[in-house]
């Protein structure tokens, strides 16, 4: 194939422009000179500029402003944010008759890379979070094993440890997309039961292989430290997998909303697998069948049959700028930027619409690209001031492709309340209005 068959096939694929505007990769090095003109004026560089730019007037002075003149602010123990981001919050929804049970969801539509700061994380508890004494704090692990075994926080230290850059994603999140009108807020605050961090501690197969685990042992049995007593069964491959007993998180002790001092993780698997405040590992033949896991967390199929013990999460992405709450400006060139993850892999493909699926435009990848982690994903977008309906789809390593609404709920019908991870669509209004709609 020729250069210039390549560049015609680039051009078949990259960019979409049925209705909305253009979508294309391309479109920022297409605008560089323009880009390229305001990064010399904030520079106050006029000399290479050419003649159109000579005969622009120099850029005003800039001010001096009083913290230029004065010493700053001491050194702190640990750092804080600037009082002017106060907005970044977690929302929290908790039931007002049992305040320890509920949710706080991340803030999507304020930040950006792929890791989520540690006082972002999301949150799901179900009766508070507990105050542990870690010198108190032990892990034992019993059962159908050669060897029981009871650990201190201190000991589990001294093994090798281990790090794992993944998302961690509540079953229930997105599930207000199962109503049957629309939700209308902040992508955060709908879709933001969800977070990305770097987990790191010991590998769970390396304790199951001190404590000799016999051949029988099919499940393990993880109970919390928390007032409900929560507990869950995981097979035992995937706990010989890639599972960590995680002390860490993004470098520091795990916080204790997300699990202090010790918590499981099973990359890519439902949230409430992911053990916070973990006590208790019991080597058994068989589930549970504790609550979450038949009354919660298992449901009817259109056809009759249930779903149960659906650990992974498939793929999904979610654009979360532009969406409710942005200010469009008008018609011109814009960012379009998201999150894709799979529980089954890298996301291999991230396809970007503006006209509802009409057309699909394939987004860069911001690097790295890891297995069941948060993939940031980025796309211009020209928008023509016309209305547009903005979506985007993942694809992962296995060939997965994230569904429709529609296709969801034909496959799963209308009793569903978990693992929604459907087409989302954002609508931009001729007026710059975004809202949620349904396609």
């Amino acid at each position: 194939m020729s250069k210039r068959d390549d560049e015609q096939q680039e051009d078949k694929h990259s960019g979409s422009a049925v209705g909305g505007g253009l979508l294309d990769r391309r479109l920022f090095l297409k605008r560089g000179l323009q880009f390229s003109t305001v990064t010399a004026l904030a520079a106050g560089d006029m000399t290479a500029q050419g003649e159109e730019d000579a005969a622009m007037p120099a850029p005003a002075p800039q001010a001096v402003e009083p913290w230029m003149r004065q010493p700053g602010k001491p050194f702190s123990n640990y750092g804080q944010p600037s009082k002017y981001e106060k907005n970044v919050i977690r929302w929290v929804a908790g039931n007002p008759d049992v305040p320890g049970n509920g949710v706080s969801w991340t803030p999507f539509q304020d930040l950006e890379g792929i890791i989520t700061p540690n006082g972002l994380h999301y949150e799901r508890h179900h009766n508070g979070v507990p105050r542990i004494v870690p010198d108190r704090h032990r892990l034992v692990i019993h059962g159908l094993v050669e060897q029981p075994l009871m650990f201190t926080i201190d000991q589990l230290k001294r093994y090798p440890l281990e790090s794992r850059i993944c998302f961690v994603e509540c079953g229930g999140n997105s599930n207000a997309s199962w109503h049957k009108h629309p939700t209308q807020t902040a992508v955060g605050y709908f879709h933001g039961l969800v977070s990305c961090s770097e987990w790191t501690g010991v590998p769970l197969s390396t304790i199951l292989q001190e404590a000799g685990l016999k051949p029988q042992a099919k499940w393990l049995i993880m109970h919390a430290a928390d007032a409900v007593s929560l507990s869950v069964s995981i097979p035992v491959e995937k706990a010989m997998d890639d599972a960590i007993l995680a002390l860490y998180q993004n470098g520091e002790r795990v916080r204790p909303e997300n699990g202090y001092p010790l918590r499981l993780i099973l990359p890519g698997w439902e949230g409430i697998t992911n053990v916070k405040w973990l006590r208790r590992i019991r080597a058994v033949t068989e589930p549970v069948m504790s609550r979450s896991e038949t009354s919660r967390y298992t449901e009817l199929l259109p056809n009759g049959k249930a779903r149960q013990f659906s650990f992974i999460m498939e793929a999904k992405s979610i654009i979360t700028s532009p969406t409710i709450g942005f200010q469009m400006d008008g018609p011109g060139l814009y960012q379009i930027s998201g999150l894709a993850w799979s529980g089954r892999g890298r996301i291999n493909t991230v396809e970007v619409s503006a006209d509802g699926g009409k057309s699909w435009a394939p987004a860069e990848l911001q690097e790295p690209v890891l297995p069941k982690c948060f993939t940031r994903f980025r796309i211009p977008w020209q928008w023509d001031g016309k209305t547009a309906v903005l979506q985007s789809r993942a694809i992962d390593e296995t060939g997965y492709v994230q569904p429709s609404r529609a296709a969801q709920l034909k496959e799963r019908g209308t009793n569903a309340y978990f693992k929604f991870n459907a087409i989302v669509s954002w609508e931009i209004a001729s007026d710059g209005y975004i809202s949620h709609v349904y396609e």
